[in-house]
């Protein structure tokens, strides 16, 4: 018993360091339904090939769920992104995006990063009491030499916000999704689930779709 309890608790751990999870979500209480008809779609990250892969999906999921979308790297040239901006800028930015008749904007970005910390779990005989130095130290030796025994993986703590463009109004927050992120083998893969998680996430809450 109690090793299948055992295996049960390093399948989960296995499952743990690939995953993505909803933490937390907000919806403005003001709102009951928001529809948007053209939204833009920024993902705040340094690397340029990785934004566009994030936007470019997004782009294409929500598309497919009817909503017109642009990415924001299509927008937003390369000297915009490279220097730090002013309220005044990102003003007249909000200006022109209302003028093309975008009415969200659906914006992504890690707001902080958390170190985790895991080992190796030992099956074989764990269900054995270790009475003698000797059987505790053979089990359990790999402490000294194996690098893999403790692995050590990063957890991106991340949020999804989309804000309101209205006519005569400020921008105004709609919706909000907090989502970790266990550093993924696969980035692509990542994508997909965080995009995935996010959108169920609002169709949920009546934003958007």
């Amino acid at each position: 018993m109690m090793k299948l309890k055992i295996v049960v608790i390093s399948m989960l751990l296995l499952l743990g360091c690939s995953s993505t999870r909803l933490v937390s979500t907000w919806k403005n209480p003001d709102i009951v339904l928001f529809d948007a008809y053209q939204v833009l779609v920024v993902g705040m990250i340094q690397d340029d090939s990785a934004r566009m892969e994030y936007e470019t999906k997004f782009v294409e999921v929500l598309k497919e769920k009817g909503v017109d979308a642009v990415r924001s790297i299509d927008l937003f040239d390369v000297e915009f992104t490279s220097a730090k901006r002013t309220e005044k800028e990102l003003e007249e930015v909000e200006q022109q995006l209302l003028d093309k008749g975008f009415d969200a904007i659906l914006v992504s970005k890690v707001v902080g990063t958390e170190n985790r910390r895991t080992f190796k779990e030992h099956i074989n005989d764990v269900d054995k009491m270790f009475m003698r130095f000797t059987n505790d130290y053979l089990e359990h030796q790999e402490i000294y030499y194996d690098p893999e025994y403790y692995e050590t993986f990063n957890i991106y703590h991340s949020e999804t916000s989309l804000y309101c463009i209205c006519v005569g109004k400020e921008i105004e927050l709609i919706w909000r999704g907090e989502v970790d992120v266990t550093e993924p083998a696969n980035v692509n893969k990542a994508i997909d689930t965080y995009i995935k998680v996010v959108t169920k996430s609002m169709g949920e809450h009546d934003v958007i779709f």
